[in-house]
C-alpha cells in the first residue's frame, strides 16, 4: 500500500545509513563486524543490577522532563571536576536520548531559515539532516587524511554575518584525531564578539590515548559561554542500546534546547537514570576507559602491523583508519563491500563521511570488541 499523493521530501539525499548498510551485508555474509560502532562486550554487571533494582523498586514512570536531578547533579560534578566549569544542574543540564537526538535538538533550537552552519568533513552524518530540516545551510570545510587537522585560515575565510553555529567534534568520529588546546584558543578568538553558537559533540570524552587530555569547551569560559556540550554514556559505559546522553549549555541555551527537547522525547528512561547516577559515584569506570581502549587499540594495531594496509594509531575514539592504497585502486565504498563479501571482515568507508564523497582510499574499523574478535580481524587483514 503506498500513499498516492506528492511527496516532496524535505531530506531527498538521504538514503539508509552506512552503518545499517555495512552491519546488514556483515550478517548476510558472516562477516566480522568492524563497521558499525558498539562493543561486543557486555557492561558492567553490576550496572544492569543497578538498572534491574531500581526497576523493582518501581521507578518505571515517567522522570523529569529535564531528566532526573540526582544524575544532574552527578553530571554537575564530574563535569566540574574534569573540566573546571560549574553547571547548574537545575537550568544548564539535560539528559537526552542518546547524543544523536540531542545533536538535533540543539540545532533545532538555534537555527533558523537561511543560517549557515559549519561542519568539518569526513563529519558524523546526523549533523546536516538536522541543519537541513531546519531551514539552514551546511558550509563543509574538509580535514584531509593523515592527520585531519582543522585549518583555521579557511575556517576565518567562511565566517560571515551569517554564520550561526560551528559544530566541533572531538575526539572526532570517524578518524580518532582530536582537538588541541591551541585548536581551542583560535577558536575563541574566532568567535569573540560574534552570535556564534558552538555545538561540541564531545560523546568519546573519556576514551583518549597516549597521555592527552580532553579539551573540551567546558575548559574556555569564553566558549562555555555560546556551546551546547554533547556526550554520551552509551559510549562511556558500553550501553550504546540504551541511547542515553546528555547536553550541558548555560541557562539561556538551555532554555532553548528544552523548549524542543520537551517536544521530541519529553523524558527519557527512568530506572536507566537512576542507575547511572548511582554508578558515576565509580570515578574509575569512566577515568580509566581511556587505557582500557588505549589497550584494544594497541593490540589491534601490532597484529595488522606486517599488513599491507597503512595506518596512524588513533588519538581518541574506539576507531582506526587504515589505508589501503597499496593493495587496489578500487574506490573504498566498492572495496569495504568486496572486503565483507570475499575476505568476512566489515568496515566503513571513510568517504561517505564527506558530502562530496572524497576518497582517500581509507576505511574504518571499529576495535570496541573482545581480544578474540580482534585477533580473527588482524588475521584477515593480514593475509590481504
Amino acid at each position: 500500500m503506498n500513499f498516492q499523493g506528492t511527496i516532496n521530501s524535505k531530506l531527498p539525499a538521504v538514503g539508509t545509513t552506512i552503518f545499517t548498510v555495512m552491519s546488514k551485508l556483515a550478517a548476510d555474509f558472516g562477516a566480522i563486524n568492524l563497521s558499525q560502532g558498539f562493543p561486543d562486550f557486555n557492561c558492567s554487571p553490576d550496572l544492569i543490577e543497578l538498572v534491574n533494582g531500581h526497576m523493582k523498586k518501581g521507578a518505571n514512570q515517567y522522570a523529569p522532563m529535564a531528566g532526573l536531578l540526582r544524575l544532574r547533579e552527578m553530571i554537575s560534578e564530574k563535569t566540574k571536576k574534569l573540566y573546571g566549569s560549574q553547571y547548574d544542574p537545575e537550568t544548564e543540564i539535560t539528559v537526552t536520548a542518546g547524543a544523536t537526538q540531542a545533536i538535533y535538538t540543539a540545532i533545532a533550537a538555534m537555527i533558523r531559515e537561511d543560517d549557515e552552519v559549519i561542519v568539518f568533513e569526513p563529519a558524523y552524518d546526523c549533523y546536516t539532516p538536522a541543519i537541513e530540516l531546519s531551514g539552514g545551510k551546511t558550509i563543509y570545510l574538509q580535514l584531509k587524511y593523515p592527520d585531519y587537522k582543522i585549518n583555521w585560515e579557511d575556517v576565518k575565510k567562511v565566517i560571515n554575518h551569517r554564520t550561526r553555529m560551528i559544530i566541533i567534534n572531538t575526539p572526532h568520529n570517524p578518524t580518532g584525531s582530536i582537538i588541541t588546546a591551541e585548536d581551542m584558543a583560535v577558536l575563541e578568538t574566532l568567535t569573540r564578539n560574534t552570535d556564534i553558537i558552538i555545538v561540541s559533540d564531545e560523546v568519546y570524552e573519556h576514551i583518549i590515548f597516549d597521555g592527552n587530555k580532553h579539551q573540551s569547551v567546558a575548559r574556555f569560559p569564553s566558549l562555555a559561554e555560546r556551546s551546547f556540550i554533547i556526550s554520551s554514556f552509551g559510549k562511556t559505559f558500553h550501553t550504546t542500546g540504551w541511547k542515553i546522553g546528555y547536553c550541558i549549555a548555560p541557562h539561556n541555551l538551555m532554555t532553548e534546547f528544552r523548549k524542543v527537547h520537551q517536544y521530541l522525547v519529553f523524558a527519557c528512561n527512568t530506572p536507566i537514570q537512576y542507575a547511572i547516577a548511582d554508578f558515576l559515584k565509580r570515578e574509575n569506570e569512566y577515568l580509566d576507559l581511556g587505557k582500557f581502549y588505549q589497550q584494544k587499540r594497541d593490540f589491534f594495531n601490532e597484529r595488522i602491523a606486517k599488513s599491507t594496509f597503512t595506518y596512524t594509531p588513533a588519538a581518541g575514539t574506539y576507531f582506526q583508519l587504515l589505508r589501503y592504497d597499496k593493495i587496489t585502486k578500487e574506490k573504498d565504498l566498492d572495496y569495504a563491500v568486496r572486503l565483507i563479501k570475499e575476505e568476512k571482515i566489515a568496515s566503513v568507508p571513510v568517504s561517505v563521511f564527506y558530502h562530496e564523497k572524497l576518497d582517500e582510499q581509507v576505511l574504518r574499523f571499529c576495535f570496541a570488541k573482545s581480544e578474540e574478535t580482534l585477533e580473527k580481524a588482524a588475521e584477515i587483514l593480514c593475509k590481504i
